[in-house]
């Protein structure tokens, strides 16, 4: 049974891993599952992709494993971007999801909803067993309501509004619903495709 270490100590983001690959034999771990503490990789890279790539091989070292990154983030129109990389760190390092929302709101306020344009992006680096590597990416599309709404998710969903879902959350959905369309869902899906080969 292929065994690949997931680099995150998100739990709500490790369970949408396993739910989007869902590959029979395949068996998807977290640091602490094998009696580890989640590895502090320094995100340095200006990109997506260069943070993913950072993770990657951390963990893919330091455990012997295939492994798996991914480094996502939200892009705002209005805010040139921002807060892309920063997206988990927007409102200082050690603030937490809802810290991240109010800091966003805070900087889109005023800003008519016709001009809230935004979209979630990821990027999946795969290392598989003899350093082989393996990059994907996925976008969704949507944009920044004005308040938080939704019990679902994690980061920025309460108030990320797809275009796939009118009127509703990223927060609002359902696991299956959410992963249908999201950014790591549809980077996810095109993994899948390279490793169920």
């Amino acid at each position: 049974m292929p065994r690949v270490i997931v680099a995150t100590g998100n739990r709500g983001k490790l369970a949408e891993i396993r739910s989007a690959l869902d590959l029979s034999g395949w068996e998807f771990v977290t640091a602490p599952d094998l009696g580890s503490s989640t590895l502090d990789v320094e995100e340095t890279g200006s990109t997506f992709e260069e943070n993913a790539r950072l993770k990657a091989q951390a963990y893919h070292e330091t455990f012997g494993l295939p492994a798996l990154a991914d480094d996502s983030g939200l892009e705002v129109d209005a805010l040139g971007g921002e807060p892309g990389v920063y997206s988990s760190r927007y409102a200082g390092l050690d603030a937490t999801d809802a810290d991240n929302n109010a800091k966003l709101l805070a900087a889109l306020e005023g800003v008519p909803a016709g001009q809230r344009g935004a979209r979630f992006r990821s990027v999946i680096v795969y290392i598989d067993a003899d350093g082989a590597e393996t990059v994907v990416d996925g976008a969704c599309e949507g944009s920044i309501g004005v308040e938080a709404h939704g019990s679902g998710g994690f980061g920025y969903d309460p108030i990320f509004l797809p275009s796939q879902a009118p009127g509703r959350t990223m927060a609002d959905l359902g696991m299956a619903e959410k992963n249908a369309i999201s950014h790591r869902g549809a980077a996810l899906r095109a993994l899948r495709g390279v490793l169920g080969e």
